[in-house]
């Protein structure tokens, strides 16, 4: 016997591929047997739209009967957007219990995070102090195989739920394609220091005019088996925990003992020193908490 509408936990769902695209009904079909469903998506595909935001132009809002039985919505804007007005405009003050975006057409692993829409909703709900999952299948094919995804998407979720997500985290979570093998499991991984090598593609439009098209290739440079990269060349799910705080506090301390920047003929100010644990020695004048000095 199923719980009451009113004691299932709400779930928001949004995407980048675009509210028609496979990936959001496999994500709409699993959520559906763990909560109450929301979904507000773009009405087209925003992929590598990053954490956009609409502004200068009008935001459109249309009902969508897409999912039978489930609340939906289509917006002009980007992922960003939707969650936005998600919160502010669909559910007003309905809080969601968990926000998830996808799944994704395409890796998110490494670098690709910055770049993707699928987990600048998720991000954008982290901001608004929402917990919150971008899931992403290692397969561009708009006809990727998703079966073996399912039962790990509702596993991970009802764990979100369960056990709650870090204030300010957004999970990144990878899928790799399907295969002959079954998934090996799932990591808890640093993002890997990989990046496109890109180059820009010289051609001619039919009136002769020039312009470039984008191409490249992934590298990953990292040999760490604690990454992403290696999660998902392994077999595995990766999932890295991701921040919005994007400070390098290694590179503040370093800076702060290295640069001068008081105005000219004033005195040097001090830099503040690490903070130390209770018991722990305070850093010497010169020498950080890391070993940067």
């Amino acid at each position: 016997m199923s719980a009451p509408a009113s004691a299932q936990p709400l779930i928001l769902i949004s995407n980048d591929d675009g509210i028609t695209a496979p990936g959001i009904a496999m994500l709409v079909r699993v959520m559906r047997r763990v909560g109450e469903v929301v979904v507000v998506a773009p009405n087209s595909p925003q992929s590598g739209m990053g954490h956009a935001i609409t502004i200068g132009k009008p935001l459109r809002l249309d009902p969508s009967p897409i999912f039978e039985g489930i609340e939906a919505y289509e917006c002009s804007g980007t992922p960003a957007d939707c969650v936005k007005l998600a919160k502010h405009h669909v559910l007003k003050d309905r809080r969601p219990d968990l926000v998830v975006s996808g799944i994704n057409h395409g890796s998110n692993s490494a670098v690709n995070v910055l770049y993707s829409g699928t987990m600048s909703a998720a991000i954008e709900a982290a901001i608004e102090g929402l917990p919150a999952i971008g899931f992403s299948l290692c397969d561009y094919g708009h006809n990727a195989d998703f079966s073996h995804v399912e039962e790990w998407v509702e596993r991970l979720s009802r764990q979100a739920l369960a056990h709650g997500i870090p204030a300010g985290t957004a999970l990144n979570v990878n899928i790799p394609r399907k295969s002959d093998q079954p998934i090996a499991g799932a990591l808890l991984c640093r993002q890997a220091r990989a990046k496109w090598e890109e180059e820009f593609d010289l051609r001619l439009d039919p009136y002769k005019r020039p312009y470039y098209w984008l191409i490249g290739s992934f590298v990953n440079q990292d040999p760490g088996q604690d990454t992403d990269e290696y999660a998902l060349a392994n077999n595995y799910i990766s999932i890295v925990p991701c921040q919005y705080d994007l400070t390098s506090h290694p590179g503040l301390q370093q800076m702060q003992q290295r640069w001068e920047l008081s105005a000219p003929g004033s005195a040097t100010p001090t830099p503040p020193l690490p903070l130390s644990a209770p018991g722990s020695a305070t850093p010497a004048p010169g020498e950080s908490a890391d070993g940067l000095g």
